[in-house]
């Protein structure tokens, strides 16, 4: 039985990633600080199996990453753990630098230091850093960003995730350190917290409130599920080689402004609860991924169309409306006031 560490496990991606593997032959320890997006019920019904233990705990602090990495004896380390949102850093970016570079930077020199003390060292053993498309910067009309595409990140959010993914391709060159890092376009899908555009707009539709669109809405994303993001992640752990870079798309362009539409459709409700705001501070135009070096070297591709996971996406909120109105007050209420006005 493998045995991994998953970082940021009980996060959107991080707990979708543990219930894809927690029927295959993995032992999987889940270290998560438990801060406003993590959430433990997010794993409800998974923390009294066998395979499974969570570990309360800051990746930036070394004594706890040592513990756990050399108590369980891990073979591979998948770090999902990160501050995610782009919005939130343009509001408040040290806590950013602290958990995606910093943060980042402990995992591997522990990591480092516990396996190269092992008899067998590095063999066996691999550390994927999960990234964004976002390091890539913004995109014109044409063209996806490739692994060779330059970084060129534009929010703190992304600035702090080239630095950390700069950090692991160093580590790889100075220590051959056996790291991989995987860059993905837009996830969603179910348990994602509600400040990501297609929760949100999901729920501020079931509630019959003002669907906030930034601008004029004509910014394109590559939508890519959860599911075949996490399909990808351990096609990586599988069979990816040491040192590469791997981008994982959904093929799925959408403007931001015909995704809300689409979520309004689903739900049967009308256009005019869309009220447009004033655009993000450098909100970036346009991302596209080219996912062919996974899928022509590692065989992955996604399963999910945008319309059809966007529908699936849209009936799990409403079965799950006890997850999110839980979710939806105090802190959350004041951060949303903030950043949409209301």
């Amino acid at each position: 039985m493998k045995k991994i560490l998953v970082t940021g496990g009980c996060g959107f991606i991080g707990s979708n990633f543990i219930r894809y593997l927690i029927d295959k032959d993995y032992f999987i320890c889940n270290l998560d600080k438990l801060t406003y997006a993590g959430n433990l019920e997010n794993l409800r019904g998974i923390d009294g199996r066998k395979n499974y233990k969570f570990i309360k705990g800051d990746i930036g602090d070394p004594n706890i990453v040592k513990k756990v990495v050399s108590t369980f004896n891990v073979d591979a380390i998948i770090n999902f753990a990160a501050e995610s949102h782009v919005d939130r850093s343009i509001i408040g970016p040290e806590i950013f630098t602290r958990t995606n570079v910093l943060g980042t930077q402990v995992l591997l020199d522990v990591s480092k230091s516990v396996w190269t003390s092992q008899k067998d060292g590095y063999k066996g053993k691999k550390f994927i850093q999960i990234s964004t498309d976002e390091v890539y910067g913004s995109l014109g009309k044409t063209g996806k960003f490739k692994e060779s595409t330059p970084l060129s990140p534009n929010s703190p959010y992304s600035a702090s995730k080239a630095a950390a993914d700069l950090l692991v391709k160093a580590y790889h060159h100075t220590f051959g350190f056996p790291s991989i890092i995987s860059r993905c376009s837009n996830n969603y899908g179910p348990y994602q917290f509600p400040e990501k555009l297609i929760p949100l707009m999901i729920i501020k539709a079931l509630q019959n409130k003002p669907l906030p669109v930034y601008g004029d809405g004509l910014n394109v994303r590559d939508w890519l599920h959860v599911d075949d993001h996490c399909s990808a992640v351990e096609t990586i752990l599988k069979k990816g080689k040491i040192g590469e870079v791997y981008n994982i798309g959904g093929n799925n362009e959408w403007k931001n402004i015909d995704a809300v539409k689409l979520v309004l459709k689903s739900l049967n409700k009308k256009g005019s609860l869309i009220e447009h705001v004033r655009d993000r501070l450098g909100h970036d135009r346009r991302y596209a991924m080219d996912a062919g070096k996974i899928m022509k070297e590692l065989g992955w591709k996604p399963k999910h169309g945008f319309e059809e996971g966007l529908n699936g996406t849209v009936n799990w909120y409403l079965d799950n409306k006890d997850w999110w109105r839980k979710i939806i007050s105090g802190e959350y209420k004041d951060y949303y006031k903030k950043m949409y006005g209301r």
